[in-house]
């Protein structure tokens, strides 16, 4: 991306160890795009069944994404906790912090969160994702970026961006 480096000096944390449910999530790991191949009729039947998920599988999913500027995720950089995650029904609401209120990177964050949500969660639930309120100066326009379908579906269609998208989704700088 730009050479602009947003917090120089963040401060980083201690993360707790993954634990087992998200390495079952991402091993069922899912195509961003839908209908990329047709699932078989048992597929499709797995798929209809509704198994609970809660707040700390859903954490054990975006606690890893590393941030576009640093070696560090979002869990070290306390961008996201379990706390800033609300479930109900087929909708999950993740609420994430800058580490810095000018952050120019936080839609990218945002865009990584929703990735990997998409391609780990089943298709029934509707993301939200949303910067804490009072945590960023555009807070606003950041939201209405990351839950536009058509301003996520054009970002998508950027090869750049979709390669930093991965690069914060694997940990390669």
């Amino acid at each position: 991306m730009s050479g602009t480096v947003f917090n120089p000096n963040p401060t980083v944390f201690r993360s707790s160890s993954s634990s087992a449910s998200s390495r079952k999530l991402l091993a069922a790991k899912k195509s961003l795009w839908i209908n990329e191949s047709q699932p078989s009729f048992d597929q499709s039947m797995e798929d209809d069944e509704e198994e609970a998920i809660d707040q700390d599988e859903i954490f054990d999913l975006i606690r890893n994404i590393y941030d576009p500027e640093h070696p560090n995720t979002l869990e070290e950089l306390h961008v996201v906790s379990a706390p800033q995650i609300d479930i109900r029904e087929n909708r999950v609401k993740v609420e994430f912090t800058p580490t810095v209120p000018h952050c120019g990177m936080s839609t990218l964050i945002g865009l990584s969160i929703r990735v990997r949500l998409i391609r780990s969660l089943p298709t029934r639930f509707k993301l939200d994702i949303v910067v804490k309120p009072g945590s960023h100066q555009s807070e606003h326009a950041v939201n209405k970026q990351l839950n536009d379908k058509e301003r996520v579906a054009a970002a998508l269609e950027n090869p750049t961006l979709v390669k930093t998208v991965e690069d914060c989704l694997t940990g390669r700088a």
